[in-house]
């Protein structure tokens, strides 16, 4: 029975029995099985991955580049174009109750645009568009970033913190000069672009010669020269490195150009690499900017380059491009040349003999309206048959930052190694030039495991690589802790609180990243719940410490009353005892005014004080530090307290309060609900092993005692038979199935409950769940080849009781996933997963964008994302289930390998 027919059935006959809807849903799960084995094989996956590739026509592999990993054709063109969701999206049945919303936003807008002239944090007047270009960010984590798109351009830009730009800038490319006895007998742009601009240089490679393949944190670029018998292949590295506080700091990037040359001569190559000073934004052209030309000796290996210093009245900074020298190498430089015009003078330089004429002195700022660049060139020799190679490195230094209220200034991480003075580019390129064969080497050796790993797919090892790119470029900033620095809020050990400065912060400073490149809030916290476990799976000393911070802004209170969109109601910015929704707006004044969110006032959100609570756990678990479970165990019995408060009836469950109270913060939810009542009881798990850990036994009891209540009142409300109803309203879409209802059992599992813990969700209920999951948000939906819908009806059609039910998050689904491989369905959740890779990174073209949502057809929303770092919860299940399996042979790997 197809779903469509289902749906015509219930239409004719308006009802539909209790009996008849089980019988319904038995139906439907037989063909969600049946759509599995017809799609056993990849058959549908393996098209998606080849029609990118479907325009290359050359039959050139290049140079050292994997197997695995996300590979697309220069002259890929994506069929479809979605656009953002906007307010016309919104459905005339869900519209009434987003009026008011409508009206509010808007004079808020209005005020905080015009008059503030400050950037709104969710600015739903201008989301951004699909430009479906996008491919590996440059640099390691809070340093900010430069991404390269998968065509070659600089086009996305993330120096000032939190605060994207998105332009490309036509200048900043590569460029090769082919040479044979004395003469240029080829020189190319690498770009496939036609650009109105430096029509004096050769543009309009084509790009049916070349291929771009991204494994995070590395990308390789493969052109193969029509004509020339000649493959180069540029190899990019960023510093980012599991368990690694320093490198992986680094604001740097390299890039090394592999040649092959397969002709019977030898020949000379140069390639060229220009770079605007600047970023495409309008400061620019502001003034006062210059270039000047370096050398830089050290420990016997030296380098060369430029430093281009973008002089601009806040967070100035300096970007630099540079080589090694080596006695086969010829490193030259044109310390600056104007991007504006034909540029033929720079072009005819390079052509002349495969060099740059390479000026002393600096050149002079630049007058207001004026732009200015620079190049560096590396030649060398390529024998017949043969191969050699040319390195770049491009730095940024940017080491004092502030905020968008200029307030204060925070220093970056990695000016702990390089220092503070907006000096230390040359040794930064040294550092990288000098390094990255030993960051490749680490690199490889984490990831070699899970690449080599014959039974996990290869959707699946992209995936989970080039998910990552998130931590680096989710607006992120890593800073040291003040001198003056206090995260406890004012309230310290013995008084309940925390450390002024804790250790874990001390050393390993202070981490943010934002909710999306759109959704400008830092750490938010409902959506880090999801993304966290990338953190503490290679990260955890990072995670812990934005654990301190939201612990230390528990206590804290802010009592300004301040108006609320979705509600019209006045009330205060934090209430003393929550959890934070975030940790504040880059535009402003993160960690010291918190809550930039204010749609809703998220005191009254039922998931927020729990997610703190289970991620507590999770991370002791994996971390086993004692001292975090000691100074976090105070924080955990206060939000509890707070959060004892929503339980109205005394049955020892939760209840939501008949708005969208939580991270569906479109989706309405009243009374006893699967999401909220499962993290609710979840977390009573936890408290009860923690009070084990670290208390009394009347605190046990305690809890013991409400999660016996509380598991029995969730069974007896939300239990239809076949999976936890999305609430007990009694509305329409109360029976509807959600995806996301095993998120507490979930986090158990991740935590390492056995079946022995704590019976709050029987075995039996939650695979049954699942599989009715599986059958009807997946295999229902899209042909079970989008992922899991967030509702869908028991009839088979999605649940469009509000704007965000009927869409796919890729986060959740990633979290799903991980859920059923814990269950023992890994076949299950690898195919609810790809989904949402093959859609997102093969059909949509939305690589290194990956959003909030997406519909079945038309739109998709929020780019850029933080909660698709939650496929790394896979990553987690699958260890576990292989250590469940194996043999004990003693201690096991580190949990992020």
């Amino acid at each position: 029975m197809s779903s469509q027919s289902v749906s015509q059935s219930l239409r004719k006959h308006k009802i539909l029995s209790f009996e008849n809807w089980f019988l319904l849903i038995d139906k439907l799960q037989c063909r969600g099985r049946e759509q599995l084995l017809c799609t056993e094989g990849g058959e549908w996956g393996e098209k998606s991955t080849a029609d990118l590739m479907s325009a290359y026509v050359s039959k050139e592999a290049g140079f050292g580049v994997p197997k695995e990993g996300w590979r697309i054709c220069l002259a890929h063109v994506f069929k479809e174009k979605r656009k953002p969701f906007q307010a016309k999206d919104v459905s005339l049945s869900n519209m009434w109750e987003h009026i008011g919303l409508g009206i509010r936003y808007l004079r808020w807008w209005y005020k905080k645009t015009q008059v503030e002239k400050k950037a709104p944090f969710i600015d739903m007047f201008h989301a951004l568009p699909l430009r479906q270009i996008y491919g590996a960010p440059l640099g390691g984590i809070g340093g900010g970033t430069i991404t390269r798109g998968w065509r070659g351009e600089f086009c996305r830009w993330q120096l000032n913190p939190g605060m994207y730009h998105y332009k490309t800038v036509m200048a900043d490319q590569f460029t090769v000069c082919l040479r044979r006895g004395g003469q240029t007998v080829y020189q190319q742009v690498l770009s496939v672009e036609h650009p109105s601009t430096l029509q004096g240089w050769n543009w309009g490679y084509c790009g049916e010669y070349a291929f771009y393949h991204a494994l995070y944190p590395r990308a390789w670029t493969v052109y193969h020269l029509p004509g020339q018998n000649v493959t180069l292949t540029c190899r990019q590295i960023s510093p980012v490195i599991p368990h690694d506080y320093k490198d992986s700091s680094l604001p740097v990037a390299v890039f090394i150009w592999d040649i092959e040359n397969k002709n019977d001569y030898a020949l000379e190559v140069s390639i060229m690499f220009t770079m605007v000073n600047g970023s495409g934004h309008k400061d620019d052209s502001t003034g006062g900017h210059w270039n000047e030309p370096f050398h830089l000796e050290k420990e016997g290996k030296a380098l060369s380059g430029v430093l281009l210093h973008h002089c601009t009245a806040v967070n100035p900074y300096t970007l630099c491009i540079s080589a090694r020298e080596q006695p086969d190498r010829k490193v030259s430089h044109q310390t600056a040349f104007s991007p504006s015009g034909t540029c033929s003078g720079l072009w005819s330089d390079l052509m002349t003999d495969g060099r740059l004429d390479s000026p002393s002195g600096s050149s002079p700022p630049t007058q207001k309206g004026e732009k200015v660049a620079a190049a560096l060139a590396v030649g060398c020799s390529v024998p017949a048959h043969g191969h050699n190679d040319v390195e770049f490195c491009l730095a940024w230094d940017m080491p004092l930052i502030t905020f968008g209220s200029r307030e204060r200034k925070h220093v970056r991480r990695y000016t702990r190694y390089f220092g503070s003075k907006g000096e230390a580019s040359p040794s930064l390129s040294h550092y990288a030039l000098t390094h990255y064969k030993e960051w490749e080497r680490r690199i490889e050796e984490w990831q070699s495991p899970i690449l080599q790993d014959s039974s996990l797919p290869s959707w699946y090892k992209s995936a989970l690589f080039n998910e990552l790119y998130f931590v680096a470029d989710g607006g992120t900033v890593w800073t040291e802790l003040a001198e003056d620095a206090d995260v406890s809020g004012g309230v310290r050990s013995e008084d309940g609180g925390l450390p002024a400065q804790p250790d874990v912060i001390k050393e390993y400073g202070r981490f943010a990243y934002l909710e999306g490149q759109e959704y400008r809030m830092y750490n938010t916290y409902d959506v880090h719940f999801y993304a966290s476990f990338a953190l503490i799976m290679l990260w955890p000393k990072l995670a812990l410490s934005v654990q301190y911070d939201i612990a230390g802004s528990v206590v804290q209170q802010d009592l300004t009353e301040r108006l609320h969109l979705m509600s019209g109601m006045y009330s205060p910015v934090k209430t003393k005892n929550v959890v934070p929704h975030d940790i504040g707006d880059p535009d402003d004044e993160p960690w010291h005014r918190l809550n930039a969110y204010l749609i809703h006032d998220t005191a009254g959100w039922k998931d927020l004080n729990l997610k703190f609570v289970l991620q507590v756990y999770r991370d002791f678990h994996i971390t086993q530090d004692n001292q975090y479970l000691k100074d976090m165990w105070p924080i955990c019995q206060a939000v509890m307290e707070s959060e004892i408060k929503f339980d109205l009836d005394g049955d020892g469950l939760i209840e939501n309060s008949g708005y969208a109270d939580q991270t569906y913060d479109g989706w309405t939810v009243t009374g006893p609900s699967a999401y909220c009542g499962g993290l609710w009881l979840a977390s009573l798990c936890v408290m009860c092993k923690m009070a084990r850990l670290v208390d009394t036994e009347k605190t046990y009891q305690h809890y013991k005692d409400i999660l016996d209540r509380g598991s029995a009142a969730f069974d007896k409300l939300l239990w239809n038979g076949k999976y936890y109803n999305y609430d007990s309203s009694g509305k329409y879409h109360s029976n509807s199935v959600m995806s996301d209802q095993c998120a507490g059992h979930w986090f158990l599992k991740a935590s390492a409950f056995g079946d022995e813990d704590y019976q709050a969700f029987p075995k039996e209920k939650i695979q049954s769940s699942l599989k009715s999951i599986f059958d009807l948000n997946v295999m229902a939906f899209a042909g079970g080849q989008m992922g899991a819908v967030n509702g869908m009806r028991p009839e088979g059609v999605p649940d469009r009781s509000s704007v965000q039910s009927d869409e796919v998050w890729i986060g959740v689904v990633y979290g799903l996933a991980a859920t059923m491989i814990h269950e023992g369905m890994r076949e299950e959740g690898m195919h609810t997963a790809e989904g949402c890779y093959r859609t997102v990174w093969e059909r949509l073209g939305m690589a290194f964008q990956t959003p909030e949502a997406y519909c079945e057809k038309n739109i998709y929303r929020s780019l850029a994302y933080m909660r698709p770092l939650s496929i790394w919860a896979m990553q987690l299940a699958l260890n576990m289930t292989q250590k469940d399996q194996a043999p004990t042979t003693g201690d096991s790997d580190e949990v992020g390998t």
